[in-house]
Formats: structure tokens, sequence, C-alpha cells
């Protein structure tokens, strides 16, 4: 028997110090390699006569874990691209660790940190997505309540230093109240909203305007790149997954000779080493020659999301990357996700999602940016060796459909040229706070039945907001 061990590295990053440590503690428990989840934490697995030993070096080290659970999720942040894949923002490194130092509670949820500039980090494969706004040291906050695909936008930013005691309020009061926001089909977020404002201490009041989300494109992460005047990034991928444990610890001696502080993950399962000398490349070099790691792998392979510890979609990866390869497929732009679990939280352009044994439906965002939350399906019933055909014209119609690096849809056209069962009704959402009037409930805390027109109800006010009926534009739900 053996048992996951899961280390949850809090931002995506760990000092190269500590990461050694439990390198070898992992080695003394019979590891031989650590993976990393898409949620910038870390795993290794052990025997069973190996756990006793393992808990004792864990209490006497201080670090925390845990064995076959996951009931304690990651913080991530795009923590890991500062001053590599983004400049020009006003989130930049001592704002981050400042964030990390104020969480003084374990989170349940998924919490996201991430920077609105860019595109390597996604923005809502949380519960509680907290991403940087145009004003200085503000965010913008949006729930996806748990186990549900319902977002809701908080109607104000929220100031950084707020930020780990809003995220525990929120979850507790998710949690203590399940039967409205936990596993449900409809959450009222305006008793939502009540809840946790009247646990706040002090008022948010700066108005939150709606998020832009950027184009999105995936960095090459990969190998060395150069960046400011003379330093050097490196990125490690390993298509298995799995991270030798004499690698990563020839890793961290060569950080700590070189005075290189941190590692980081990333939530694409790889590695990212900044800060390194022009000097010490040859040293680098070394240790990939001794490895043998490949670090140029094609890029239609590194932008695909996988869940945790998951064989099956592991090896359905390699299948249809090995496919792409063979047609020389262009996939620029777009990222994949595999999801064998229903409601796994991964976010791509296009997903594929295990229907039955064998049999997978293809979804796609409406306009093929990872960080937008509207799913359409574009084929569904798909055996094994359809996928990579269709997986192969939906390409061919993202690009057919792009027009200066700006993805414009046509809905209808789309319906008819892709086949796509798209389900699909008319809401009505207020242009300022996000808020959503589906006729199908209604409003009843403004004593509005289900199944009232919006056009026949005179005077009416956004629950959250106060903005007038004037403010609400029209837009498509899918579903």
């Amino acid at each position: 028997m053996e048992h996951i061990i899961k280390i949850n590295l809090t931002g995506g990053y760990v000092a190269a110090g500590d990461l050694y440590e439990i390198l070898l503690i992992a080695e003394s428990a019979g590891a031989k390699h650590v993976r990393f989840g898409n949620r910038q934490q870390l795993y290794f697995s052990i025997k069973n006569s190996d756990l006793e030993n393992l808990e004792m070096e864990m209490l006497r080290m201080g670090i925390a874990y845990e064995v076959d659970t996951d009931e304690h999720a990651n913080i991530i942040s795009s923590y890991v691209c500062d001053t590599i894949f983004s400049n020009e923002s006003w989130l930049k490194e001592g704002v981050y660790r400042d964030i990390f130092d104020l969480f003084n509670h374990q989170p349940k949820l998924k919490i996201n940190l991430v920077d609105q500039q860019q595109t390597f980090v996604p923005f809502f494969s949380g519960n509680l997505n907290f991403i940087s706004s145009d004003v200085s040291n503000y965010w913008h906050f949006y729930i996806r309540f748990p186990k549900t695909n319902q977002f809701y936008h908080w109607p104000s930013l929220v100031y950084s230093d707020d930020i780990a005691l809003l995220a525990k309020i929120a979850e507790d009061v998710i949690f203590s109240q399940k039967e409205h926001f936990f596993d449900q089909q409809k959450v009222n977020e305006l008793f939502f909203y009540k809840m946790v404002s009247s646990k706040i201490p002090t008022a948010l009041n700066h108005k939150s305007e709606p998020l832009k989300l950027p184009d999105f494109y995936l960095p090459y992460y990969e190998g060395f790149n150069k960046y400011g005047n003379s330093r050097y990034w490196l990125g490690i991928y390993r298509r298995n997954e799995l991270f030798p444990l004499e690698f990563l610890k020839d890793v961290c001696t060569l950080c700590i000779k070189t005075r290189i502080g941190q590692i980081y993950t990333t939530p694409w399962k790889s590695i990212i080493i900044k800060g390194i000398e022009q000097a010490d490349r040859i040293e680098w070099g070394y240790i990939l020659d001794k490895y043998r790691l490949n670090v140029r792998h094609a890029a239609n392979e590194l932008n695909w999301q996988i869940e945790d510890l998951c064989e099956e979609g592991l090896n359905l990866k390699h299948h249809l990357v090995r496919e792409f390869e063979e047609s020389d497929l262009r996939t620029y732009r777009l990222s994949f996700a595999i999801k064998t679990q229903p409601k796994t939280g991964l976010l791509a352009s296009v997903a594929i999602k295990k229907q039955s044994p064998g049999i997978f439906a293809i979804q796609h965002t409406r306009d093929f940016n990872p960080n937008n939350k509207d799913f359409v399906v574009y084929k569904e019933g798909l055996e094994t060796e359809d996928l990579a055909p269709n997986l192969a014209d939906l390409c061919e119609y993202y690009y057919s459909i792009s027009v200066k690096d700006s993805v414009i849809i046509d809905s209808k056209k789309q319906s008819k040229e892709s086949n796509e069962k798209i389900s699909h009704r008319l809401v009505h959402q207020c242009k300022n706070c996000l808020s959503i009037y589906d006729e199908r409930y209604g409003d009843e805390l403004n004593g509005i039945s289900a199944g009232t027109r919006f056009e026949s109800i005179e005077n009416y006010t956004c629950p959250l907001c106060e903005s007038t009926k004037e403010e609400f534009a029209i837009i498509e739900a899918f579903v």
C-alpha cells in the first residue's frame, strides 16, 4: 500500500533550503520522485511501512502536510510571473509576500491571487479569486461557490491588507451555511453578500468596475531565458510529471551556492528558477546534462491542464499531443484541459470532458479565452479515436474567426458550422456590479416572483448596488 503525501507551497514558491529539507525527508521515506500540481503544490508517494518515520520527521521540522487527502487547498498566485511574465503592474514581490504573511489559517477553499496583466496563472480556477485591479493595492473579488459553476463578483474592490480576513470570513460563511452556498443549484448572492458584509469589521466602499480580461497567450515557460540586463530564468517541464529527487536536490544546492533564494512552481506542473547570473549558466547546464533533461518541448505539449495524479488524463494527453504533432497542428493562443472527474475547476480554451468510460465531450469557452467562465458544447459522445480530428477541426474554426489577434465569435454561424449543442437563455445583467436578474427565479428580496419578465417590472433597482433598471444589459447565459 502506498500513501500520497501533499505539501502546499503557499503562493507557489518555496525557499531552496526548505525544499531541500523536504526532499531529504521524502528520500528517507523511500520516495524517488516528486510531482507538482495544478495548484502549485508538491506531491510524492511512500510505502505504508515508511509513513510513521515520515510523520515524525515532518513534525520535527514543522512542515504542514496531508496524507491521502486534499482537505486544505493551496493558495496559488501569479508571483511566479513577477519580472519575467509581468512587468507593468503595481503588483510586485513585496505585495505578494505581505498578503501571504497575513494568512494565519489553512484555507479549505481554493484561493487565487493573480495579476490581471498576465495570462500564465488562471484567473478563476479557485473558489475565492482575487484579481488585481487598475487601482494600486486593490483587487477584484470573484467567488465561485463550491461544487457549482456560479460566479459572483463582489461589488467593491478589496484592499490588499483585507484579503486574508475576507477570505477567512467568506469560507466560514460558506461552510457554516452549506445548505445555501455549497453544491447548490442556485445560490442567493445577495444573502451571501449580506452575511459576509455583516462580519467584516471595516466597510469595503471602493466601487468595483467590471474586469477586462486580457487577450490570452501562454508564454513559453521552458529553457534558459534572459530578462533584465544580465540575468536569466530557467523553466523545467517534465513530460511524465516526475521530477527526480536527486535532480531537485542538486537544483536546491546550486541555488543556495549562487544565492538564489526561491524556487517557483507553476500551474502547468513545472518549476522556474529566477535570478541566474551569466557566470553561473554553465553550472546549470551541467545539471541538465547530468540528468539528461530536455528543456525545449513543443509548444502544443506545454499548453495542457491535467488533473493531479491522474494517469488516465496524462495518457490521453500524450495520445492527443502525438496526434497534434503528426498533423503539425497549430495551437498558439489556445490551451486544453482534460477532465476525467466532474467539477474539477480546471479552466482552458478547450476542455475534453469524460462522459463515460471511453466517451468524451469537447467544450470551449465562448471567446476561446481560458479565463472566460462560459463554456459551450462543441461535440458530444466522441470515442477516443475521434477526439484528435474533431479538435483539429475546432482549432481550424478558431483561427478562421480570429482577426488581428481579437477573437470575434458569431454565435449563429458557430452553431451552424460547428454543430454545437448550445442551450442558452437571455438574462439581464447590471453593468456596474454584474448581478443577474433571471426571470426563472425572479427576485424574492424585492418581492418579485419567479417567472416575472424584466420588462414588466416598474422602477426596478439592483439589489446589490441599487443601479436603476436602465443600467441592466441583456446577455446570453449558457448552460
